[in-house]
């Protein structure tokens, strides 16, 4: 099974020709070079293929994008707000290392509790990054900030945060 991870949603239809403008997280500029495809996700875990015909960048986090088959407004508006995924070869080469979307498939230890798990959503809020974790089968929320992140092991894909007292009892306890 191919891992598909999110890198931003389509946000509006740009122009008469279907093209789109799509806001993404790669943490740099980026006009997708070497993609050929992307997914939107039309419902949950069900991921369809378009082929990218051209994106050209607006900004740092924004490109517009065409993609093969829609090639008017109304073709556009049908997908957005559409999520967009890439596999995880073109993830990997699409985004900057510095980007907390980079730390996707991580694994989380703490200092307290050892190991918690993967990391499966990066949350980027204005102070701080909030990263999803499975823990006993219950989705957790856990703030990467000054103050809990310890540090990152990008060779070993590990993210080493010392927790507040009783955040991950939130999660665990029943």
């Amino acid at each position: 099974m191919s891992n598909y991870f999110s890198i931003g949603k389509l946000v509006s239809a740009h122009g008469l020709q279907g093209e789109l403008l799509l806001r993404h997280s790669l943490g740099k500029r980026s006009a997708l070079k070497g993609v050929t495809v992307v997914f939107l996700e039309e419902r949950k875990k069900s991921f369809i293929p378009y082929f990218v015909e051209q994106v050209t960048i607006k900004d740092a986090e924004q490109v517009y994008i065409r993609l093969e088959g829609v090639d008017s407004k109304e073709a556009a508006q049908k997908l957005m707000p559409g999520q967009v995924y890439l596999l995880e070869e073109d993830f990997k080469q699409q985004t900057a290392s510095s980007a907390p979307l980079a730390l996707l498939g991580f694994t989380v230890m703490d200092a307290q509790h050892g190991l918690l798990g993967t990391i499966e959503e990066v949350i980027e809020m204005p102070m701080q990054v909030l990263v999803k974790v499975l823990i006993e089968g219950k989705e957790a929320l856990l703030p990467i900030n000054e103050q809990s992140l310890v540090k990152v092991d990008k060779q070993n894909q590990v993210v080493h945060l010392d927790l507040p007292d009783g955040l991950i009892e939130l999660y665990t306890s029943v």
